[in-house]
């Protein structure tokens, strides 16, 4: 690249964040807000809801939204929320006919298998668009999520699981059903407030699991679409509360043992390494004003993080791993910029400290985030140690988001930065609009451009892509999208994640949802359609396309029915690996295939879904099972999950054939809410490896944990390989202590 087009890409990465942080502009309040009671007195957070305070806090009105929008309720409820200086403030009296079937099968924070549910969503910064979600259960287990994206699925899942934050909750069980309290302070919640006045969305909920019952505030219609809905929260205003951020610092400390098998040099055998660890690192987050959080981190480590699932890719396209690592989590949703198709984007963190799925050393970063003048803006930069060959790198990233002509329509920029010691670079621009045009419908517009050494002289649109959406964003009655997307050829955000380049497409979707009446045990009936088409960018030739149509039947105990039928076609012009020896060779393929699913629903003690795949293959036919069950075997101490795949693929003219197997097993042993341990093992027919990631926890309070954790990698076939492997590939054992100061 020249002198010139190198200085102008770094100078772009250096001064975008500067540049996005001075956007900004007035925030707009909803005109039928309602005052949040003030706690007029103390409270224990005992789970027992009985101070004279709580009795002086109004009852929340409540709908029921399932199985059957606006019944009756079966069971009485009673829902208080309210705050003082610190905590915002939730109760439940959860009254139950029949107190033996409260639902409480799980001690695991973060995980919910049918439990009876209280929970509070708070969009915290009343963007309309985002939510903190927090939930307990009838023994005392916590859930915190987060939601981004008005809870639409379009742009990719909108809940992110892995959040957590600190809280309080508690719960009991007596002969009247069950009660619980959260306490929730506010040095946990982002928001802004003028004067001493904060406004943010409100929605509540009660879950009867086995019933599939849920009753909520404020009253938000099931053709809404998602469990929680920003946009259609209760607006509620808070009087004389300051954001307040104490400095939380977390060192930790981090020993352990690993032993591993190498090929020698002569490629003749296997040596057998060992290593010892003994590693120490620091996190601490505090807030330099009001409206403004700041993560610093040294020695990054995640040892304690669940392993990734084992996917089987039957496409000749890069399959996607979600995000586990907590520093991630925090304000994840700022940083979100689709592109795009479920995964698409323009930022992806696991591209920050992992090479092909391995761990390599973090040596700290920097996270900024918050709200200006109703502008969420984030900041992220960290170093990365040179590893497998490649330099050490500092990934940056910025992004804003504004809220513009109404509460949901936001324009937004990111900037992405990857800059190697050896003086490689990439970096990443993009601009974006959600507009909410009129109704239920949105138009979306991003636009895209990279930078980097590799592709010096790429021009715009080699190196852009382009996206167009319009949707209707509702679930009963008529929905529908629209977009279309332009990917050049050198399009390649070094910090985010893209399936496929070189292509324009057009995908459509239309559906028509009908919500049942009382007499029937449906409570949905939907039909739908769904077609995409990927055309090459240098001669249009058609790429790939399918179309989809579909039926789907929810049924009011939680268990769904979905039949899709699809035709297909690929263009393939180099051939791609299945499995070691099947490949799909060049040439253009129309095939067909169906699928039929079931799942069981979150009702009973034992959950299954199944789902059936048949039909043509590329130039052979395919049968395929997706089997997996939920069990709580001894609620709430024991939990089983498993997961199996298995794919039969036979191309018959040419006389090749294979069975792809894929299993996946949890279990879960929860002495109580504070000691747990995870075993999760996996086997994967193509690798031939089985691993099991093994996990102790105990957390003292949050933020304070000791972990344990063992992980194994064991080949299955090793005397199809010359030379013959171990039967043990690596194993590993860590012990690590997390300790969180407050001040």
């Amino acid at each position: 690249m020249s002198t010139h087009g190198r200085g102008k890409a770094l100078l772009l990465a250096a001064v975008s964040p500067l540049i996005l942080l001075t956007v900004v502009a007035s925030p707009a309040w909803s005109q039928d807000s309602l005052p949040l009671p003030r706690l007029p007195g103390p409270v224990v957070v005992d789970g027992r809801v009985d101070e004279p305070a709580w009795e002086a806090v109004p009852v929340l009105p409540i709908i029921v939204t399932t199985p059957q929008y606006r019944a009756e309720p079966t069971e009485r409820t009673e829902i208080r929320v309210a705050y003082d200086d610190e905590y915002v403030y939730m109760s439940g009296r959860l009254y139950d006919s029949d107190p033996a079937g409260v639902r409480a099968n799980s001690l695991y924070r973060d995980a919910s298998a049918g439990d009876d549910l209280l929970c509070i969503a708070l969009d915290t910064y009343y963007d309309r668009q985002t939510a903190a979600w927090f939930c307990v259960n009838p023994a005392g287990s916590r859930i915190d999520q987060t939601l981004r994206n008005d809870g639409e699925s379009t742009a990719g899942p909108p809940l992110n699981l892995d959040w957590n934050t600190y809280w309080d909750a508690k719960a009991v069980r007596d002969e009247n059903g069950w009660s619980a309290e959260m306490r929730i302070p506010f040095t946990s919640l982002g928001f802004q407030d003028v004067d001493g006045r904060a406004v943010m969305g409100l929605e509540v909920y009660r879950y009867i699991g086995r019933k599939a019952e849920r009753h909520m505030f404020p009253d938000i219609p099931p053709s809404a679409g998602y469990i929680v809905k920003p946009s259609l929260m209760q607006t509620v205003v808070l009087e004389g509360v300051h954001r307040r951020q104490p400095v939380y610092v977390t060192p930790y400390g981090l020993g352990g043992w690993e032993q591993n098998a190498l090929l020698n040099d002569a490629g003749t055998g296997f040596d057998i390494a060992h290593d010892y660890t003994a590693e120490a690192g620091l996190d601490v987050r505090y807030s330099p004003a009001a409206n403004l959080s700041l993560d610093l981190t040294a020695n990054t480590d995640f040892a304690q993080v669940e392993a990734d699932d084992l996917q089987i890719n039957l496409t000749r396209f890069p399959l996607f791993f979600p995000e586990k690592r907590q520093f991630f989590q925090e304000r994840a949703e700022i940083f979100y910029f689709p592109l795009g198709g479920p995964h698409s984007r323009l930022f992806h963190s696991r591209r920050i400290g992992l090479v092909a799925g391995q761990p390599i050393r973090i040596y700290g970063g920097a996270r900024l985030v918050g709200r200006a003048r109703g502008a969420d803006f984030g900041v992220l930069n960290m170093q990365t140690e040179a590893a497998f060959g490649g330099p050490s790198e500092n990934f940056g990233v910025a992004r804003v988001k504004q809220r513009v002509f109404n509460e949901n329509s936001t324009v937004g920029a990111m900037v992405t930065t990857r800059l190697g010691a050896d003086g490689s670079y990439n970096v990443a621009a993009g601009l974006d609009a959600v507009v909410r045009v009129f109704g239920n419908d949105y138009a979306t517009l991003t636009a895209a451009r990279t930078f980097e050494d590799a592709a010096a002289d790429a021009g715009t649109l080699d190196a852009g892509r382009l996206l167009f959406l319009w949707e209707r964003r509702t679930v009963g009655g008529l929905s529908y999208s629209a977009d279309i997307n332009l990917a050049g050829k050198a399009f390649n955000p070094g910090v985010g994640f893209v399936d496929r380049r070189d292509y324009h497409s057009l995908v459509g979707r239309l559906q028509y949802l009908w919500f049942t009446g009382p007499t029937t045990p449906l409570r949905t009936l939907s039909v739908r359609g769904s077609g995409r088409a990927f055309r090459r960018n240098a001669d249009r030739s058609l790429e790939s396309s399918v179309y989809n149509p579909g039926l789907s039947a929810e049924f009011k105990n939680g268990s769904t029915l979905d039949l899709d039928y699809r035709a297909n076609y690929e263009s393939v012009r180099e051939s791609f690996s299945l499995a070691p020896g099947v490949d799909v060779p060049p040439g253009d393929y129309r095939f067909h295939d169906g699928e039929l699913e079931y799942s069981g629903g979150t009702a009973g003690l034992f959950q299954p879904s199944l789902t059936m795949i048949a039909g043509q293959f590329y130039d052979g036919h395919r049968l395929g099972i997706r089997a997996n069950a939920l069990w709580n075997a001894a609620p709430p101490h024991l939990q089983l999950r498993g997961e199996y795949s298995f794919d039969a693929i036979r191309f018959p003219d040419r006389d090749l054939s294979v069975d792809l197997h894929l299993v996946r097993v949890r279990v879960g042993v929860a002495f109580d809410t504070h000691l747990s341990v995870n075993a999760f093992l996996q086997y994967d027919s193509v690798a031939n490896v089985a691993s099991v990631n093994a996990r102790l926890r105990y957390e003292f309070r949050d933020g304070t944990d000791l972990w344990i954790v063992y992980n194994e990698a064991v080949n299955t076939d090793r005397y199809s390989l010359t030379p013959v492997p171990p039967l043990s590939q690596g194993r590993a054992l860590l012990v690590k202590y997390t300790h969180t100061l407050t001040w």
